[in-house]
């Protein structure tokens, strides 16, 4: 897994869990995505950054 600097979530991009605000986005290595909230990522942290090709973590934008 690699963190790497992509196109920053908006306020569009929504938690495929429960539809709050993404902050954090973990790319597949099969090529597809997913979107968390801070609360569903801190969850599921472990089991998916062991399966992630990159994480892009921007919950420092949480005021």
């Amino acid at each position: 897994m690699n963190a790497t600097a992509t196109a920053t979530l908006t306020a569009a991009d929504r938690c495929d869990r429960c539809g709050a605000q993404a902050y954090v986005r973990v790319m597949l290595p099969a090529g597809g995505e997913l979107l968390f909230c801070a609360h569903h990522y801190t969850a599921n942290a472990e089991a998916l950054t062991s399966q992630a090709v990159t994480v892009i973590d921007e919950t420092h934008r949480i005021d």
